[in-house]
C-alpha cells in the first residue's frame, strides 16, 4: 500500500468548537455485505465515505449486485442479479472485513469462494471460529492456498458455541444464519454496538434475530426478505478518536450526533485523567481541566476498553504526568506505532503486551509513517500535540476508516493539510 500523499501538521493549536461525527465504520464493513440476504433493492443510509466502503462497492459490483451511491446521503443495493460467489485476493486484500462475505454468500447462495482478507496487518487473526460455525450450519469447509471454499446443499440452524469472544465470527454467522432452515443460537457471542445494528438492519429486511447486544444471540432463518431502508449507527471509533484529539490538545470541543453509552469504557478513563467529559443525549463536549494525569488501559472486548482506541489512547497518555500502561488484550502485533512516537520524544517501552510510557512535557514533530489505520489516528492526536511540524507518511490507511479526518479538525482549529509527494 503506497500513498502519493503526506499529511502536514503543524501542532500547539488547542481544539475547539463543534463536529458531527460521521457513520460507523465498523457498521458499514458489516452492512454492506449483508445487503447480498436481501431479495430486493435496499438502502443504507449515513454511511462513512471512506475507502474500505469503495471496496466493498466494487466486490458486490463484481457479484453482479448493481449499486446506486450517493456519497453523504444513501447507497442503494440491488443484489437481485448477484448470482457471482468467487471473490480473489485482489479485491479481499483492501480490507480485512471482506471475510463477511463469507457468511453472507453463504446465507445467499449456499456457495462461497472468499480470498483471506487484507487490511491492517495486527497480528495473528485466524477465522477459525468463523468457519466452525459455518460447519455448525451444515457447510462444508475448504480452507487452502489463501482462499476459504464453502458450500452446503441446504444450510440447517444449530447451536454455535465460540471458544472465545470473536466479533467477526459472531456477525459472519449471524449473516450465514439470518436464512438458514430453523433456529440457531450462538453463545458466547460478541455485543459490540455494530452487531446490534446489524441485527437490527437484518431485522428491518425481514430477519427473525433476537439478543444481540448480549451473549446469547437467537436467529430464527426465514426464507425469504423484503426491501428496507436503514440508518447506521454513528462512529464509535471516529467519536472516542475526536475525544482523544481534544484532550490531548487541551481544548474544548463538543461532539454531536454520537452515542455517549457506547463512550463508557474511553470517557472514564478521560475522567480519570482529569479531562472534563460531559454528556448529553446525542453529544459529549471534552475540555480540560487541571494537570492530565497517568492511568492504567487494558484493552477488552465491549463494553471494556476498545482495542480500535488503544493506539491513539497511546499518543495521549505519552504527554500525562506520571507512568501510564496500556495493555493490548486483543491484538498481539498492534504495537507498530510505538517506534514512530519514540521519533517524536516520546518514553516508551513494550514489555510482553504491554507498553510503559513515562509521560514527558513535550513531543516534537518529526517525519512519521503510518502502518495501520488506528496508528495513523495515533500519529494524528502526537502530531497535534507536538512542537514543530509532523510529516505523517502513508496516509492511505488513514483513508480506510476515518472520513476526511483533516477536514474536519481544521474545522476544528488544527493546522493541517495534505501535500502531494
Amino acid at each position: 500500500m503506497y500513498s502519493k500523499d503526506k499529511m502536514l501538521i503543524t501542532g500547539g493549536h488547542p481544539l475547539a468548537g463543534e463536529i458531527t461525527v460521521s457513520g460507523g465504520k465498523n457498521t458499514a464493513v458489516a452492512v454492506i455485505p449483508a445487503a447480498l440476504l436481501c431479495d430486493a433493492p435496499c438502502t443504507i443510509e449515513n454511511l462513512p465515505d471512506i475507502d474500505d466502503v469503495h471496496a466493498l462497492i466494487e466486490i458486490l459490483e463484481t457479484l453482479g449486485a448493481k449499486i446506486d451511491y450517493v456519497p453523504g446521503k444513501y447507497m442503494t443495493v440491488d443484489p437481485t442479479n448477484a448470482k457471482g460467489y468467487h471473490v480473489p485476493y485482489k479485491l479481499t486484500k483492501r480490507l480485512r472485513a471482506s471475510y463477511y462475505l463469507l457468511g453472507a454468500l453463504i446465507g445467499r447462495g449456499h456457495h462461497a469462494e472468499v480470498a483471506y482478507p487484507g487490511g491492517c496487518d495486527l497480528g495473528s487473526r485466524p477465522i477459525d471460529q468463523h468457519l466452525k460455525g459455518f460447519m455448525a450450519l451444515g457447510a462444508d469447509i475448504d480452507d487452502r492456498g489463501g482462499m476459504v471454499y464453502a458450500k452446503a446443499d441446504k444450510l440447517v440452524g444449530g447451536d454455535v458455541f465460540f471458544d472465545m469472544v470473536t466479533v467477526g465470527g459472531t456477525i459472519n454467522v449471524m449473516l450465514a444464519a439470518s436464512k438458514a432452515e430453523g433456529n440457531t443460537i450462538i453463545y458466547n457471542a460478541a455485543k459490540e454496538p455494530h452487531i446490534v445494528d446489524l441485527a437490527n438492519f437484518l431485522n428491518s429486511m425481514g430477519a427473525r434475530i433476537k439478543g444481540a447486544g448480549t451473549d446469547v444471540i437467537r436467529i430464527r432463518g426465514v426464507q425469504k426478505t423484503h426491501a428496507c431502508t436503514y440508518t447506521v449507527i454513528p462512529d464509535q471509533i471516529e467519536t472516542g478518536t475526536l475525544m482523544i484529539a481534544a484532550a490531548a490538545t487541551r481544548g474544548d470541543v463538543t461532539i454531536h450526533g454520537c452515542i455517549p453509552t457506547h463512550m463508557e469504557a474511553l470517557t472514564a478513563k478521560l475522567l480519570e485523567m482529569g479531562v472534563r467529559v460531559t454528556e448529553n443525549d446525542d453529544s459529549i463536549r471534552v475540555r480540560p481541566q487541571g494537570v492530565q494525569r497517568a492511568v492504567n488501559v487494558k484493552t477488552q472486548v465491549y463494553p471494556g476498553f476498545p482495542t480500535d482506541l488503544q493506539q491513539p489512547m497511546t499518543a495521549l497518555l505519552c504527554m500525562a504526568n506520571g507512568v501510564s500502561t496500556v495493555c493490548e488484550t486483543i491484538f498481539d502485533q498492534r504495537f507498530k506505532h510505538l517506534d514512530e512516537l519514540r521519533r517524536m520524544g516520546a518514553k516508551i517501552r513494550l514489555v510482553d503486551r504491554t507498553v510503559l510510557i513515562d509521560g514527558v512535557s513535550e513531543l516534537y514533530g518529526a517525519p512519521v509513517t503510518v502502518t495501520d489505520l488506528r496508528a495513523g489516528a495515533a500519529l494524528i492526536v502526537a502530531g497535534l500535540m507536538a512542537k514543530g511540524v509532523t510529516e505523517i507518511y502513508e496516509t492511505t490507511y488513514i483513508d480506510r476508516g476515518y472520513e476526511r479526518i483533516e477536514e474536519k479538525l481544521r474545522l476544528l482549529g488544527a493546522d493541517i493539510r495534505r501535500e502531494k509527494i
